[in-house]
């Protein structure tokens, strides 16, 4: 059983600059939904974070949300939280994959998400996975956002002289010996 598996977690992330973060959640079932928010809330205050929350009719909604907040807002970071349990029907498989998808191409696209979208074949799976005090997926899914903002803060404050991408605002002309204009 998942829950008996032990697996190495990264140390908490730390900041030097306050981190904000938006915590959407679809409360489709209202309990699983609270405790996975209660893990990623606590997650966040523990690496001395703010937060947000944006309820959404369902998992499907989640993603539409985080790119509405990406283009409106200014978050450095986003929790996607939910759960899909299996029914009888294909439904399960769409809601999944869609869901899932779209928030790892936001995440390709640079946004620093953290997925904790539950997706379970039972109640008690999820009950399980949700549980602060068990498995807390709410939590290891801020901690997967907070961890990816430290990253992009990282990686975004040593553009001088690395790599072969330079700063955006500047343009280099072949041939000019006075370094890069600035556009």
């Amino acid at each position: 059983m998942a829950g008996q598996e032990t697996h190495y977690i990264l140390p908490r992330a730390e900041f030097d600059a306050p981190v904000k973060l938006l915590i959407v959640v679809a409360p489709y079932y209202k309990d699983i939904a609270d405790n996975l928010v209660a893990g990623a809330k606590a997650e966040i205050e523990a690496a001395s974070g703010t937060w947000d929350i944006a309820e959404v009719p369902g998992a499907l909604e989640v993603p539409t949300a985080i790119a509405m907040a990406d283009r409106q807002c200014n978050f450095d970071g986003y929790v996607a939280l939910g759960c899909v349990i299996r029914g009888e029907t294909t439904h399960y498989d769409t809601v999944c994959n869609d869901s899932s998808r779209s928030i790892q191409l936001m995440g390709l696209q640079g946004l620093c998400i953290g997925n904790g979208i539950l997706t379970v074949e039972n109640r008690k799976q999820a009950e399980v996975r949700a549980d602060p005090a068990d498995q807390n997926k709410g939590g290891g899914a801020a901690a997967a956002a907070l961890h990816l903002i430290a990253l992009s803060r990282k990686w975004g404050a040593s553009r001088k002289g690395v790599g072969f991408k330079p700063p955006s605002e500047s343009i280099l002309l072949a041939g000019d010996s006075n370094g890069p204009k600035t556009a």
